[in-house]
């Protein structure tokens, strides 16, 4: 990352000829001074260094190709969503058609974040051999993983295991196309691109698990008989098997062609950096660690991300199973939870424009994002819950209380990750958001443990969202930000 990208050969064709100083005036010195702490490292005692007159004359310059670069990153985080989420939306199905117990779709849905205990050495291998080698690795992963449970055994108890096999080897894959969008749209666009860059290569993976709620229960017929397509045969066993398994080898088929699309084309940098702070030198991996650690402001809004975003993924992963209980069916749960989704997805990308538009807003954006997701939860707890409060349980206030809270939530992923950057700089992308997401992970991890061996009372678990998103929002009303990255891109295009 960084100047770490190419070697001293490489990198002198982006840098002109030294240019004349700038006159008094003509740069604040302060401003100066912080450029060059942030783009130069200096030993104890030494004053600090003026700007480098080289460094503040690189020119920015943006491809076309960037957009292709954009298309086929959010491709291969679709699918990974997708292949995550397959099983959530039609796990009734898969008990009756694979002899799944309530602890095998709890597993199949854990593996997502057990795939993140390795994320550590991906951040490693983003930061050293780029963006190219790390993609190919991981959709290599997810070639493999999908194709695992598409193998033809007749053993169910091998059957089962195959699968589990292919869960944990998607969610290998998890830790690039979840943190790596940062640090994608930081090295192929321009900053005032960057957050709709960010947005749309970070949420394109939820809409991935948004599609699986979506063709799962509209392919695969419902155990009681039930189903939105039209059937030959019934609703028998071994007839939503093989419905299970035509969804299995398409998602086998759009992962290959992805992978073999990403090993045709997808460079891990533009032959010219796109702005000045992604040409700029970053700290080393050892050196950033140490440097988030001791951050308190980011580990604040570390944690003000990680809680709600973690137990809301926890929730959407089993939303058929929370929603059981209030007698809403397979379908209407897949509804409930692609229509969150998708909301989240538009409202988010359409956030981050305006954020790139109105620069410095972040904090204000995420306050209003999560006052909204914690009403929200809130509503939905009291609706499931009446024993608390008699609120009216029907279809629209399932469907509203829902779709807000995803809205809501899933909108604040880019904007958080646009203020994790800024608030760290010089620390690179992907390690910054790598650790957040590995935070993030933790706590659903820890959410679908407990759910996993205490799943027969759901009212806890529904006070975990407003309670989640609350604690968030008051992290956040007590953060201070700052925009250490955008004012480096600022004073040097003065």
């Amino acid at each position: 990352m960084g100047l770490g990208w190419s070697s001293p050969e490489e990198r002198e064709p982006l840098l002109p000829p030294p240019q004349r100083p700038p006159q008094r005036g003509q740069l604040q010195r302060p401003a100066a001074e912080a450029a060059a702490t942030r783009t130069a490292p200096r030993g104890r005692g030494q004053p600090a260094a003026a700007p480098s007159p080289r460094l503040a004359q690189v020119p920015g310059r943006v491809y076309g190709r960037r957009w292709l670069v954009l298309l086929l990153f959010s491709l291969l985080a679709f699918a990974q969503g997708l292949l995550w989420n397959t099983w959530g939306p039609i796990q009734s199905s898969a008990r009756q058609a694979f002899a799944f117990s309530d602890l095998d779709i709890a597993v199949l849905v854990f593996w997502g974040p057990i795939g993140f205990a390795p994320c550590f050495a991906f951040m490693w291998l983003m930061d050293k051999k780029g963006l190219r080698v790390t993609v190919l690795l991981t959709s290599f992963l997810m070639v493999l993983g999908a194709g695992l449970r598409c193998v033809p055994v007749s053993d169910r108890g091998t059957r089962k295991w195959l699968i589990h096999g292919g869960q944990l080897l998607n969610g290998l894959a998890g830790p690039t196309v979840t943190s790596a969008a940062p640090f994608l749209s930081t090295t192929w666009f321009s900053p005032d691109e960057r957050a709709t860059a960010t947005a749309v290569a970070s949420l394109i993976g939820y809409l991935g698990g948004a599609f699986a709620f979506l063709v799962g229960p509209l392919l695969v017929p419902g155990p009681n008989g039930t189903a939105t397509l039209p059937l030959e045969s019934g609703s028998s066993p071994e007839h939503i098997k093989d419905r299970i398994e035509t969804v299995l080898y398409a998602e086998f088929g759009i992962v290959a062609l992805i992978f073999s699309a990403t090993l045709a084309y997808f460079p891990s940098r533009p032959p010219f950096p796109p702005s000045v702070a992604a040409a700029s030198q970053r700290l080393s991996y050892r050196r950033s660690f140490c440097r988030l650690l001791s951050n308190s402001r980011f580990l604040m809004i570390a944690l003000a991300y990680s809680i709600p975003l973690g137990v809301f993924a926890g929730w959407s992963g089993v939303l058929d199973w929370v929603l059981t209980p209030a007698h809403v069916s397979q379908v209407d749960a897949g509804w409930i939870g692609f229509w969150s989704i998708v909301g989240g997805c538009i409202v988010g990308v359409a956030l981050a424009r305006f954020a790139d538009f109105i620069r410095g807003m972040l904090k204000l954006i995420l306050l209003l994002l999560l006052s909204g997701a914690t009403l929200s939860s809130i509503w939905f707890t009291l609706t499931c819950i009446t024993t608390v409060i008699h609120l009216p349980l029907t279809t629209a206030t399932l469907y509203a209380s829902c779709i807000l809270l995803g809205v809501f939530l899933n909108s604040s992923v880019p904007i958080f990750f646009e203020l994790f950057v800024e608030t760290v700089y010089p620390v690179p992308e992907g390690i910054t958001c790598g650790v957040v997401t590995f935070l993030s992970n933790m706590f659903m991890g820890v959410l679908l443990f407990f759910l996993t061996f205490y799943h027969e009372e759901f009212s806890w678990f529904n006070w975990c969202l407003p309670g989640s998103c609350l604690l968030s929002l008051l992290l956040i009303l007590c953060f201070r930000e700052s925009y250490d990255r955008l004012y480096l891109d600022v004073i040097v295009s003065v």
